[in-house]
């Protein structure tokens, strides 16, 4: 058997091997569809919807060895064989324990009372996943004890809703990447009128 052969399968199945052991991705994708699905549920059908502002995710990884001809059959199988190890993560992305449905209704329950303040520009969404109180002046003031309780209520939420989510999909390590999907998808999902602050920190009008 040719040694170049030899030692370049070696090294092609040691690299395989490498992805099946580190290839616990993130799954943007479908922790997007499950960011607008929980969404949904909490600001319920009305929130306005985009066509065509799904993600675009990586191809993957090319390996750059290619083995002789001969040899080609044999590198296929093992490849087969390993490949589907290092991609076996389900495509769905888990929203449905008893925390994350606790936590729904009662961001579900808050939003009818923090949805005029939303349209009022009083209170509006940032870049960390959270909201918070952006013109204290359109709150009458009667209102703004209750107002700054119903954002620090809801923040609490939030904040819980990204880490249960993680421990929920067993990747604890996912929280901060959980966030980053939910703040995007906030602010694209939020409905014309609401504020959001932009990637410099400043607010803008929907």
């Amino acid at each position: 058997m040719n040694t170049r052969w030899i030692f370049g399968l070696a090294g092609c199945v040691a690299l395989v091997s490498a992805c099946v052991t580190i290839n616990v991705y993130f799954p943007a994708a479908a922790a997007e569809q499950a960011a607008d699905q929980f969404i949904d549920g909490v600001w319920g059908s009305e929130t306005r919807r985009r066509e065509g502002d799904a993600p675009r995710t990586g191809d993957g990884t090319e390996g750059a060895f290619a083995p002789p001809a001969r040899g080609a059959a044999a590198f296929a199988a093992i490849g087969n064989f390993l490949l589907p190890a290092a991609h076996a993560q389900p495509a769905d992305f888990d929203i449905s324990s008893p925390a994350i449905r606790r936590i729904e209704a009662s961001m579900q329950a808050r939003h009818r009372e923090l949805e005029p303040y939303y349209a009022s520009g009083a209170v509006g969404l940032n870049r960390d996943g959270l909201v918070e109180i952006r013109d204290a002046n359109a709150v009458p003031l009667a209102e703004r004890n209750n107002v700054r309780r119903l954002v620090a209520d809801e923040n609490t939420d939030r904040n819980n809703l990204y880490r249960e989510i993680a421990v929920a999909n067993d990747n604890p390590q996912w929280e901060s990447r959980i966030r980053e999907v939910f703040a995007r998808r906030w602010i694209e999902r939020a409905r014309s009128g609401w504020y959001y602050r932009d990637g410099d920190g400043n607010w803008q009008q929907k």
